[in-house]
């Protein structure tokens, strides 16, 4: 079987994903990676066969979207030039994770795919959203990257064609235990953001972790890591909570783990906003930004002991036949 697995790099959650699945798809015959997206952090150790720009989303400084950035970096024609020449026709099986070039690519020729991922659970109107809903969020998650067929992935089974995380093997084998800081990511804060507020919960240390940091090094009561699994993993399993965006990935690690947890969505990207939803039933915190106004509800967080529900981590090997059944 000769399998396309595209993969979006806006964020790191889809690459992490990728990594745990290619081996289970590895023995089902020859894998093709394409890549797609200009702002992922996280190394990637995948045979990729083909990289477009794609269409990413770029942050502001402090908490939102940048979009006057992420409309400069859309370069429409080479997007849809990516599309028409990506040779979609000679694989079996096509697996798309919220990839637009792909799934155009698949319309020209019309080929089936499988959009399989997070977003893929958006098909289902029993997935939780905001009470408000965005028009234009909700046109996103059912148009960008449209395909015949969708197997999604969520903190809990909402629908029949939904399935638990893909939780990260290191995660699933540790025994977390509690050393007493406090892990954050957040992408779409910069340094300068938040740096005074991490500082002033002192002496709780912080593992904080940026893309600009090369090597770890610490200052006052806070340690700086870059954006790497191997440290990340080390600080979530033993860390006292975890302060990160309205993702998925990261939140379901934490979750798994029973770790405290507290997410600020980034403003103005709706599936964050639906995640913090669904998150909500868990008994997650969340905050709409980190600053001097919310700053005592985060060390109330901090100091909380408040029980959070459970999730299961996916079994792979079924979660594969259930999306081969459906190419079939």
């Amino acid at each position: 079987m000769k399998i396309l697995y595209a993969v979006q790099a806006t964020g790191n959650g889809h690459i992490s994903r990728a990594h745990q699945l290619f081996p289970y798809l590895n023995e089902l015959g020859e894998v093709d990676i394409m890549l797609s997206g200009s702002n992922a952090t996280l190394a990637i150790d995948l045979p990729i066969k083909y990289r477009s720009k794609g269409l990413s989303l770029f942050y502001s400084q402090c908490g939102g979207l940048d979009y006057l950035r992420t409309w400069r970096e859309v370069n429409i024609g080479k997007v849809l030039k990516d599309a028409k020449e990506l040779p979609v026709d000679k694989y079996d099986l096509i697996i798309n994770d919220f990839d637009f070039v792909t799934a155009r690519a698949c319309k020209l020729k019309n080929k089936n795919s499988i959009q399989f991922g997070h977003q893929a659970s958006f098909m289902s109107q029993k997935t939780p959203r905001p009470t408000k809903r965005n028009i234009f969020g909700e046109f996103i998650l059912s148009h960008y990257a449209r395909a015949t067929d969708y197997v999604g992935l969520h903190f809990d089974r909402y629908d029949e064609f939904i399935f638990p995380p893909i939780v990260k093997k290191e995660i699933i084998d540790a025994q977390p235990k509690n050393h007493g800081h406090i892990t954050v990511y957040l992408p779409a804060y910069q340094q300068d953001c938040i740096s005074k507020i991490l500082k002033s919960i002192a002496p709780i240390e912080v593992h904080w972790f940026l893309p600009e940091v090369v090597v770890p090094y610490k200052t006052d009561n806070i340690h700086y890591f870059p954006v790497n699994q191997k440290y990340f993993n080390e600080s979530l399993i033993y860390c006292l909570g975890l302060l990160t965006g309205g993702g998925f990935e990261t939140p379901a690690e934490a979750l798994y783990l029973n770790k405290k947890l507290m997410t600020i969505p980034i403003e103005g990207q709706y599936e964050q906003q639906c995640n913090a939803e669904a998150l909500a039933r868990y008994g997650v915190s969340k905050i709409a930004e980190l600053n001097d106004k919310t700053k005592n509800i985060f060390l109330n967080w901090i100091y909380e002991n408040k029980p959070l529900k459970a999730i299961e981590a996916n079994d792979i090997p079924s979660t594969i036949q259930y999306l081969l059944s459906r190419s079939n």
